[in-house]
């Protein structure tokens, strides 16, 4: 089945003129979609607890952050760009007491609405827009002119006038520029939580463990393994991003790209496959969810846990070295 996808043309600004758009949360998408949509000439507010990093970089970008309650009272339209991990309380406690009949809730990550942590009260409509990329490029992109490829879902009990809402909204951060993909509120949930813990993520982080391991282990240098599993990376994804899988294979030499079809199975085998799905069913039965959510009502302490060993793994060091001599990459630490 071929996707809908809608362009600029397919979207009309005019639908949001005399609407108030409240953007919960000034984080990675929060800032992105709050100046894109305020350059399209559209009316925002910001919901940012006070005291907060965020609180004070929605000021110095021109912003008079308010309350959670008092962005959802003001508004017509509200955005929770919250972490995932938080939205649930904070909808609970400040969120819906607050929303009117005619309202919008909106999101840009359907987490929380897929898997009933965010139930919006009747005579309130839910709509989705995703952009596909992280809240950097959503903003440097509508400033170049362009726009990153965005998603759409309505909720149920959402009809056309949701619908036309969500493509204006969509227009307002750049979406439509980039071509905005028809979906479901469980469709890019569930697709969006497995490509992260399969591919991008998950997969991408452990095969790049995995293969330095295995070189500095056989006795290479960790600088050489570096370069050869992790630096070397990007250039791949660069052309994976050009022209898929056929271009990089162009690209490379025949050495590699003889390589990458004799060898590459061998490591993405068929048992890696039924555990892909595995973790799919996972998803989708709600068990990642359940885990994730009880995993921060315990203070996320084995979260954390994994999170500092992570960060001594050698390769980490390996690479804090090595790209501080590499001036040119604006190398980034955390």
């Amino acid at each position: 089945m071929t996707a809908k996808i809608y362009y600029d043309n397919d979207a009309d600004l005019s639908v949001l003129k005399n609407k108030t758009i409240a953007i919960l949360g000034y984080g990675s998408q929060g800032h992105a979609q709050a100046q894109n949509l305020r350059d399209s000439g559209l009316n925002v507010i910001i919901g940012q607890r006070p005291g907060s990093a965020n609180y004070d970089l929605a000021v110095s970008h021109g912003f008079k952050p308010v309350a959670l309650d008092e962005a959802t009272k003001q508004a017509d339209v509200v955005n929770i760009l919250l972490p995932d991990e938080v939205q649930a309380d904070l909808y609970r406690d400040h969120i819906r007491p607050n929303l009117s009949a005619g309202n919008v809730l909106m999101c840009s990550h359907g987490f929380n609405v897929h898997f009933g942590q965010v139930v919006a009260p009747e005579g309130v409509s839910t709509l989705l827009v995703a952009p596909k990329g992280p809240g950097h490029l959503v903003r440097s992109e509508f400033e170049k002119g362009g726009g990153v490829p965005s998603l759409i879902a309505i909720g149920p009990n959402s009809g056309e006038d949701t619908q036309k809402i969500g493509l204006a909204y969509a227009k307002g951060i750049g979406g439509t520029r980039g071509g905005v993909i028809e979906t479901t509120f469980a469709e890019e949930t569930e697709t969006d939580l497995f490509g992260e813990q399969v591919v991008l993520c998950g997969g991408v982080s452990a095969l790049v463990k995995a293969g330095f391991e295995v070189l500095v282990e056989a006795g290479y240098q960790p600088e050489m393994a570096y370069f050869e599993c992790l630096h070397e990376l990007k250039l791949i994804v660069d052309l994976f991003y050009q022209g898929g899988l056929n271009y990089m294979r162009y690209s490379v030499s025949n050495t590699a790209e003889y390589g990458d079809y004799t060898r590459g199975p061998r490591i993405v085998t068929e048992e890696t496959k039924a555990e892909m799905k595995r973790i799919l069913n996972e998803i989708r039965s709600g068990q990642f969810a359940r885990d994730w959510i009880l995993e921060n009502k315990a203070g996320a302490a084995s979260f954390k846990a994994i999170r500092r060993l992570e960060r001594e793994h050698e390769l980490e060091a390996v690479g804090r070295r090595l790209r501080s001599l590499m001036t040119w990459i604006d190398a980034k630490e955390v």
